[in-house]
C-alpha cells in the first residue's frame, strides 16, 4: 500500500483518520442522549449541537491562515488536539445550560482546528495522487464503526452518564497518535501568487461553497436527533448502533472505489448524484421511520450523501485552492459546511423537532438538499488543469 500511494506515511496518516473519527463515533450519534438524559429538551439539545458546530465558522480560518503563513500544520494539529481534551474536562465540572454553552465553544475552536490542516497534510503528501485521498480517509470510517457499534452496545447495559468519559479517553488518543505523524513542511517558493480574494470571487467556488453548506445542513436532523428519532420510534440502543455503524460501512465501500470513479466519473458528476441520492434519503427517513427495512436503504444511502459527496467535495477544493491557498481552501470548506451548514441545520432541526413534529425537521432537511442540488445543477463546474487554482 505504501507503494501505491507514493512518499505517503500510509500508516501514521491512516491511524491519525481512525483515532479522529472514533471519537466522531462516540460524540456524534450518542451527545443528544447524553443530554436528553441531563434533562434538556430538543430546542436546548439543537442550540447545544448548534454551539458545537458554530466555532467551525471561525476556528478553521484562524488556524488556516497560521497553517498557511508558518507551514507548519502538524504543529497546529498537535497543539489544538490536547488543548480540546482539555476543555472537554469541563463537562464534568458542570451541567448548567449556560456551562455547557462555554465548554463546547471551548471546545469545539480547538477540536474544529485539527481536520482541516490534516485533510491538507495528507493531501500535500499525495500530490498528484490526491484521487487516492479515499483510501486513506477510509480508516476514519473504521474507527467510526469500532466505537458508534460498541458504545451503543455499552449504553444497553450504563447509563448516558459514561460517556463524556469515554469521549475524554478518545481524545487523549487523538493527541497521543497526532505524536507520531510527521511534519510537511509546505515549500511554495517556486510556485505562483494566487489571490484568495480573487478565488472566492469566482461564481463555481462560490456555488460549491453554497451547495456544501446547505447539504450539511440538511444532515443536521441527522446528526443531532437520529438516534433520538430512533429510540422513539422503538429501536434499542443496540440497534440504533447498528444502524449507525451500517451507514459507515457503506461509506468505507465507497471510499475503497472513489480512487477509481474519481478520474473516471468527474467530481462534479459524483456530486450532483450524491445531493440528490440526500434528497430521498430524507424523504423516507422522515416518512418511515417506524420500517426497519426502509431505515436500512436509508442508511446505505450514507455511501453517496457523505462518501461520494464528501471525497467529491474534498477533490474539487484541492483544484480550486492550489499553492499557499490550500491550508485556507480546506479550512473554508470546513468552515461553511460544517460550521454555518451544521450550526443552522441543528439549530433548525431543534425547533421543528420542538415546535411541530420529528418527521418535519427531515422533510425539511430534504427541501434543503434539494435546493443544494439546484445550486450545484446551475453553477458548480469542474475546474480544468489550465483554470484550477484561478477559476
Amino acid at each position: 500500500m505504501t507503494a501505491v500511494l507514493g512518499a505517503a506515511p500510509y500508516w501514521r496518516l491512516s491511524g491519525f483518520y481512525l483515532c479522529y473519527f472514533a471519537t466522531l463515533g462516540a460524540l456524534i450519534p450518542y451527545w443528544g442522549l447524553y443530554l436528553r438524559h441531563q434533562g434538556f429538551n430538543a430546542a436546548e439539545i439543537g442550540e447545544l449541537l448548534a454551539a458545537l458546530m458554530a466555532t467551525k465558522i471561525v476556528a478553521p480560518n484562524v488556524w488556516g491562515w497560521i497553517a498557511d503563513h508558518t507551514g507548519r500544520r502538524m504543529r497546529i494539529v498537535r497543539l489544538a488536539s490536547l488543548a480540546a481534551l482539555i476543555a472537554f474536562v469541563g463537562v464534568l465540572l458542570g451541567s448548567s445550560y449556560w456551562w455547557l454553552v462555554a465548554v463546547m465553544l471551548a471546545f469545539s475552536f480547538f477540536w474544529n482546528a485539527s481536520l482541516p490542516q490534516f485533510e491538507a497534510i495528507t493531501l500535500s503528501y499525495l500530490g498528484e495522487q490526491a484521487h487516492r485521498y479515499s483510501r486513506i480517509r477510509l480508516w476514519g470510517s473504521v474507527g467510526f464503526i469500532v466505537t458508534v457499534a460498541s458504545i451503543g452496545h455499552l449504553l444497553e447495559r450504563y447509563e448516558p452518564t459514561v460517556l463524556p468519559w469515554i469521549l475524554l479517553g478518545l481524545f487523549a488518543g487523538v493527541w497521543l497518535f497526532s505524536l507520531y505523524v510527521p511534519e510537511r513542511l509546505a515549500d511554495h517558493s517556486q510556485l505562483p501568487a494566487v489571490s484568495l480574494r480573487r478565488t472566492l470571487g469566482s461564481t463555481p467556488v462560490l456555488a460549491l461553497i453554497v451547495a456544501c453548506s446547505l447539504l450539511q445542513a440538511s444532515h443536521g436532523p441527522y446528526y443531532v436527533f437520529f438516534t433520538l428519532y430512533l429510540e422513539d420510534n422503538g429501536y434499542s440502543r443496540n440497534a440504533i448502533g447498528q444502524l449507525w455503524a451500517l451507514g459507515v460501512i457503506a461509506e468505507i465501500i465507497i471510499f475503497l472505489l472513489m480512487h477509481r470513479w474519481l478520474p473516471l466519473i468527474g467530481p462534479r458528476r459524483l456530486l450532483l448524484v450524491s445531493i440528490a441520492l440526500a434528497v430521498v434519503r430524507w424523504l423516507l427517513i422522515g416518512g418511515f421511520a417506524d420500517n426497519l427495512a426502509v431505515m436500512v436503504f436509508a442508511q446505505l444511502l450514507h455511501a453517496a450523501t457523505f462518501g461520494t459527496f464528501h471525497a467529491a467535495a474534498i477533490d474539487l477544493v484541492h483544484r480550486y485552492f492550489s499553492g499557499r491557498l490550500q491550508g485556507r481552501g480546506q479550512a473554508l470548506y470546513s468552515s461553511m459546511s460544517f460550521g454555518v451548514g451544521g450550526a443552522l441545520g441543528s439549530l433548525s432541526a431543534g425547533y421543528l423537532w420542538e415546535g411541530f413534529a420529528p418527521a418535519w425537521a427531515y422533510y425539511a432537511a430534504a427541501a434543503m438538499a434539494l435546493l443544494s442540488l439546484l445550486v450545484a445543477v446551475a453553477w458548480v463546474r469542474e475546474p480544468t488543469p489550465a483554470t484550477a487554482g484561478r477559476v
